[in-house]
């Protein structure tokens, strides 16, 4: 069983920006799809962005430019940098992992989940 430890959330100010963290508890990290989904509260958990075990990357529109997915196999750590952050960007971070083939846009595509970061940003 994978475990994923986000960290980095908290409470920024519009225009601001965050770094998230998470860490992997797997030897073979590098085989792994990463990506960090979000869910605003009453609303369903949302794919952001995705990066692949070839360093490819994928985002959301809503984003798209804004936020940055990265990798670092040697310490098992995906990251996500959010700059220009805007309070519709308020939500609970997820980060998601699988190894194997499937949809990398979905919630169902993803064996692994971590226990969630919040992310709050206020106007």
């Amino acid at each position: 069983q994978v475990q994923l430890v986000e960290s980095g959330g908290g409470l920024v100010q519009a225009g601001g920006s965050l770094r998230l963290s998470c860490a992997a508890s797997t030897r073979t990290f590098s085989n792994y799809a990463m990506a960090w989904f979000r869910q605003a509260p009453g609303k369903v958990r949302e794919f952001v962005t995705t990066i692949r075990s070839g360093g490819s990357t994928f985002y959301a529109d809503s984003v798209k430019g804004r936020f940055t997915i990265s990798r670092d196999n040697a310490k098992n750590t995906v990251y996500l940098q959010m700059n220009s952050l805007k309070p519709e960007d308020t939500a609970v971070y997820y980060c998601a992992g699988r190894v194997g083939s499937g949809s990398l846009f979905y919630t169902k595509g993803y064996d692994y989940w971590g226990q969630g970061t919040q992310v709050t940003v206020s106007s």
